[in-house]
């Protein structure tokens, strides 16, 4: 019995042993399947890390080998070869190079908002009429193609050197800075131009010419101009007239006789931009990138700057006529896209995107100038598709979402276009692996949008959970797993699951107020960044704080914009117009400052290569014009809208829109004097020659004078001049210091006996008076640079060279113009040069008069311009 029950239960087990074994084997093999799979599933994962990290090396190659082939054609004086393109990108056409090279070295400096150099005094520097350079040797820095216009109707491109300047002194601290309620910002755009034949005839009423181009190859241009003069030679007298108001100019008895239908032609020389000082993030945002050359690209007024903080270089695209508002880098990093807003009265600026080649300038394509109405408030290119597409929002009431295939040999063309939003937006961006997937955001808003293969664009709005919603949606940026990452106005940071329109994953208040920037760094990581706490944080890829954070300093402002350097280094630009750079755990440093509100001051030092400005931010700053840097700035609690240097550069005076003015020594920034003369603002600050009396005009109508003593620090009023009917816009010395001359709102051109402080009534007994300045526009020997129906308060500025051979202005049109000096005739044609955004507020010479600054206003640009 036993025998049997052992021989059916071995019967019983190999009857199971196949079922077993089977089971098994499948067990084996799902093991060995989710093994397998898990480890492709890995080596395919860093499979595609290895291409995206050769893909970026091969696209930085290709980008520096562009950047060398550039440089040598420049060194050799060769034109500028096609840069190597990416498969996406286009052949460059043969466009006319828009942009300028400019090198030197030294580290910007800020008081507070920099470190601190001693004040310097070196060697005054002189130089020939025409030349560009100092007579002092100097190192010579590499040879780069640049334009000798800024105008986008000339093609005439030449080469300049920069030389490159000692550094910066070393630095010391500084006091605060108070911020203040920026103001609206407003732009002001360029005047249009024609050309029309001279009248014959003399000593009757006659159109007075300037010339509104550059003077090359292509021949002259000029412009009408339609208000008469009056020439009488008998007594050797310019009857102008200004909005119908006759203005009687002598000029001196040497004067030979004038024939009014003459044209006076330009001067020799020739303007170049050498250097822009200054940044737009208190208003625009996603404006700050880094290009594989080392070159970080940016912009403030009407031009876009290349700048290489390493070698201390810049490079500029001009081919805007106003504000550029947005940017946006194409996938391969040599193509750039910058949007403008609307000008006034001018149809060629229009609202527009340009497409542009980084290395060689050229323009390879202009999109909407007839379908954008107010603005591109911000552009993208496709990222999944090699960048063919570019997507553009207008900032029309419609917010209008356009897509443009750019490519085209049309110039480009907009394959679909349908309305956004009836609220503000304030960023777009393509998905970077879904093809055609596009993501907007904006006020109380973020829209995932789909353009099909029949160009339909389809919205699906981002669903908020309950209270989470926010009044803005400030930016975008996605994640190595497609996810969309966003950040608000409240503070938060939000996670949309790639394909979805609702939130995966929601941080609360990561910041105290708007996040203003995500960028997703390389390796994985995503930082976010507050406009109002300045923090910038660190996140891991699964958005997990890594606790590492860093804060700027305050008087920086708020973070604008993040943007990825090289190694752990990362870019950041402010709300105060600032941009920095450094890392995390170092803490940042000032790569460019500038000014954040309206710009009026400038002040060129009477020896050294330097000059001064001085704004409404009630920043005050001094700039070396050879290493391009800030040497200090200071926060003078006052609003300021003027300023001078005494004749021996001991003092710097500030006028203010309370009335007061100030004076501070240089080197230590100490405030020598603080007066109060009316309760109008001090429109112009002037020393005599001999730097024993000050003259300073008000908006009051009054010219205060002051004896100085104590080598500036000390001031005693003689009096103030009373005759002026309006308000007072400049003032010149003679050059023995007795008299004063000067302009005023109404357009009246007054004498003054500087000591009494009495009116000289008969301007033709001081007719052969020699003059130190012509900052006074309304004067005989600037008659020429009037433009068509000005009404006497178009040119905010003039002023000649210290040699006496050249005068140049500054507009209300965002023009520097270019003339031969003495300006008599009605007629006299001129260089005119674009860049500023806003009416160009004040020109100046440097000491060695090889160099042009001008301010502009709203745009809060201060632009150095080279002497060719």
């Amino acid at each position: 019995m036993e025998g049997n029950q052992d021989r059916e239960s071995r019967s019983s087990r190999a009857s199971d042993s196949p079922g077993d074994t089977m089971n098994d084997v499948y067990a084996a093999w799902h093991e060995m399947l989710e093994g397998e799979g898990a480890g492709l599933a890995a080596r395919v994962g860093e499979l595609e890390v290895r291409c995206a990290r050769q893909a970026e090396e091969l696209l930085c190659l290709r980008s520096t080998l562009a950047d060398a082939l550039r440089r040598l054609n420049a060194l050799e004086g060769r034109p500028p070869s096609a840069a190597p393109a990416a498969p996406a990108a286009p052949a460059a056409p043969a466009a006319p190079r828009n942009g300028s090279y400019a090198g030197s070295t030294g580290t910007p400096s800020r008081e507070l908002r920099i470190r601190q150099p001693a004040y310097r005094e070196t060697a005054k520097r002189t130089s020939s009429y025409g030349s560009s350079a100092s007579s002092l040797p100097q190192r010579r820095g590499p040879q780069h193609q640049s334009t000798g216009s800024l105008q986008s109707d000339s093609p005439a491109s030449s080469s300049s050197l920069s030389p490159a300047p000692s550094p910066s002194p070393r630095a010391t601290p500084a006091p605060l800075h108070t911020p203040h309620p920026p103001q609206a910002y407003r732009s002001r755009n360029n005047s249009t131009s024609s050309n029309q034949s001279a009248s014959p005839a003399v000593n009757s009423l006659t159109k007075r010419w300037s010339s509104t181009g550059d003077f090359g190859a292509h021949g002259l241009i000029s412009n009408n101009s339609t208000h008469t003069c009056q020439y009488n030679e008998e007594d050797g007298s310019m009857r102008m007239f200004l909005r119908g108001r006759p203005v009687v100019l002598y000029g001196s008895s040497d004067q030979d006789a004038l024939d009014p239908a003459k044209v006076a032609p330009p001067p020799q020389n020739k303007l170049k931009l050498e250097w822009v000082y200054g940044y737009r993030g208190k208003d625009c945002r996603s404006n700050l990138y880094l290009l594989p050359t080392g070159e970080i690209v940016y912009f403030v007024a009407a031009v876009v700057v290349l700048f290489n903080v390493e070698e201390r270089c810049q490079r500029h695209y001009t081919g805007h006529t106003d504000d550029v508002k947005c940017i946006a880098v194409h996938p391969n990093k040599l193509i750039i896209a910058s949007g403008q807003c609307a000008g006034h009265d001018r149809l060629d600026a229009r609202p527009h995107v340009r497409v542009w080649n980084s290395v060689s300038l050229a323009t390879l394509a202009v999109l909407g100038a007839t379908q954008l109405e107010r603005a591109a408030a911000c552009v993208a290119f496709s990222r999944a598709d090699g960048g063919a597409l570019l997507a553009c929002v207008d900032d029309a009431p419609d917010h209008a979402l356009s897509v443009w295939d750019w490519q085209r040999p049309d110039k480009g063309h907009c394959l679909a276009e349908t309305k956004c939003s009836v609220d503000t937006v304030v960023a777009v961006e393509f998905h970077p692996l879904d093809r055609n997937q596009i993501v907007t955001c904006g006020k109380n808003h973020i829209a995932f949008w789909t353009l099909d293969s029949t160009n339909m664009l389809y919205k699906r709005m981002g669903v908020f959970e309950g209270r989470d919603k926010p009044k803005y949606v400030t930016c975008l940026g996605f994640n190595h797993n497609g996810d969309v990452v966003s950040g608000d106005s409240s503070g938060n940071i939000s996670v949309w699951a790639r394909g979805t329109n609702s939130v995966a994953k929601l941080l609360r208040g990561v910041h105290e107020g708007p996040v203003f920037s995500v960028a997703v760094l390389k390796e994985g990581h995503v930082l976010t960044a507050g406009g109002k706490d300045g923090r910038i944080v660190m996140f891991d890829p699964e958005m997990n704080p890594t606790g590492l954070e860093n804060t700027i300093e305050g008087h920086y402002g708020g973070v604008r914009v993040v943007a990825e350097g090289r190694g752990s280094q990362i870019f950041i630009g402010t709300t105060k117009n600032c941009i920095l750079h450094g890392d995390l755990e170092l803490g940042f440093s000032p790569a460019v400052l500038g000014h954040v509100d309206e710009l009026w001051g400038l002040a060129a030092h009477p020896t050294l290569p330097q000059f001064a400005t001085a704004g409404w931010d009630r920043l005050l700053q001094l700039w070396d014009g050879l290493s391009h840097s800030t040497v200090w700035s200071k926060d003078i609690d006052e609003r300021a809208q003027c300023c001078a240097w005494s004749r021996d550069g001991g003092v710097l005076a500030v006028g203010c829109l309370s009335g007061a003015w100030l004076v501070f020594e240089p080197a230590s920034r100490q405030l020598l004097a603080r007066h109060h003369d009316g309760a109008e603002p001090i429109q112009t600050i002037q020393y005599s020659p001999d730097n024993s009396l000050v003259a300073l005009g008000s908006r009051d109508n009054f010219i205060y004078v002051y004896r100085v003593e104590d080598d500036g620090a000390r001031y005693t009023r003689l009096g103030k001049c009373l005759g002026h009917s309006s308000y007072i816009t400049h003032l010149d010395w003679s050059e023995d210091s007795q008299y004063i001359r000067s302009n005023s709102g109404d357009y009246e051109l007054l004498f003054w006996n500087a000591t009494t402080c009495r009116q000289v009534t008969s301007a033709s007994s001081l007719r052969d008076v020699v003059w130190a300045s012509n900052h006074c526009p309304i004067t005989f020997t600037t008659i020429g640079v009037w433009p068509e129906n000005a009404d006497g308060t178009d040119i905010n500025s003039c002023t000649k060279s210290h040699d006496s051979r050249l005068a140049a202005t500054g507009d209300d049109f965002g023009k520097v113009k270019l003339f031969a000096y003495p300006v008599t005739q009605p007629k006299s044609l001129c260089h005119q040069y674009g860049g500023h955004s806003s009416h160009v507020t004040c020109v100046r010479f440097l000491a060695d008069d090889a160099r042009l600054v001008s301010a502009g206003g709203l745009d809060t640009a201060v632009m150095q311009w080279l002497l060719d």
